[in-house]
């Protein structure tokens, strides 16, 4: 298990550049899995291949509980693990409990309520992780800068799956984080990532739109032919794609030049 000082090891170089206004591009493979031993499998995979962030997606710890963001930390000990456990009430607990586990970064929902944010928050300060604010709600951009201004430290642009499903369901159009991306972008001075439905050419073009981590979903499918390789090797398909990501350098926060 990490202490605070560990933790606070394993992310302050990402923090000091959106400091600066500006930030590296970050590669993060979202573990959206239902059982631990697929999911270190995958994420060791991705580790060689250059990716950046582990997530323990909600899918894999409502399946396996805290104990895969335990086991995630115990053999990944110096690589930043994102718990996405969508928190909507008892900020405080749940964020603590996801800190002591080993995450260094922890997901809060903007429909909680204020005081929740304020909790998680709190707890983030409290434990040495970082506060990720998922502003899926009616207003993104409104509920982005709610984040910022409760204290968050970065703001997951999310069109979530049963909204995308169920208007594509009615012959409706089926929304995109990138829909609103640039205005979410602009509205804040903390990173965004965009999350729901992107295939893996948008979700590498992230950073063009000012949003420096990039969330690749997993098991993943590389159905891109840019990035297949000749081989059909998954490994080195996704280390094409890091090598694409983290060559933009750096990416400007909040629409900053």
């Amino acid at each position: 298990m990490l202490g605070t000082d560990e933790q606070n090891l394993s992310c302050i170089d990402y923090q000091i550049e959106s400091e600066t206004g500006f930030m590296k591009p970050i590669v993060q493979i979202s573990l959206d899995l239902t059982n631990i031993e697929e999911a270190l499998e995958t994420a060791a995979m991705a580790m060689r291949a250059g990716v950046d962030w582990l997530e323990a997606g909600t899918p894999l710890i409502l399946a396996e509980g805290l104990n895969c963001v335990r086991e995630l930390r115990k053999q990944f000990p110096e690589t930043p693990i994102v718990a996405d456990l969508k928190t909507m009430d008892g900020g405080y607990l749940e964020a603590e409990m996801m800190a002591k586990a080993g995450a260094t970064h922890v997901v809060v929902m903007s429909r909680a309520h204020e005081e929740t944010i304020h909790c998680v928050v709190k707890a983030g300060k409290d434990h040495g992780v970082e506060v990720m604010g998922d502003n899926l709600a009616d207003d993104m951009v409104s509920a982005a800068r709610k984040l910022e201004d409760l204290g968050c430290d970065y703001v997951i642009h999310h069109v979530g799956y049963d909204e995308r499903r169920g208007i594509a369901a009615r012959g409706e159009r089926m929304p995109s984080p990138l829909d609103q991306l640039k205005d979410v972008v602009e509205a804040v001075n903390i990173p965004v990532q965009a999350v729901g439905g992107l295939s893996l050419e948008q979700a590498i073009r992230t950073p063009e739109y000012g949003a420096p981590l990039v969330v690749l979903g997993a098991p993943l499918t590389i159905d891109a032919d840019s990035f297949k390789t000749a081989s059909g090797n998954l490994e080195d398909s996704l280390r094409m794609i890091c090598e694409k990501v983290h060559a933009y350098g750096d990416v400007a926060i909040g629409g900053q030049k």
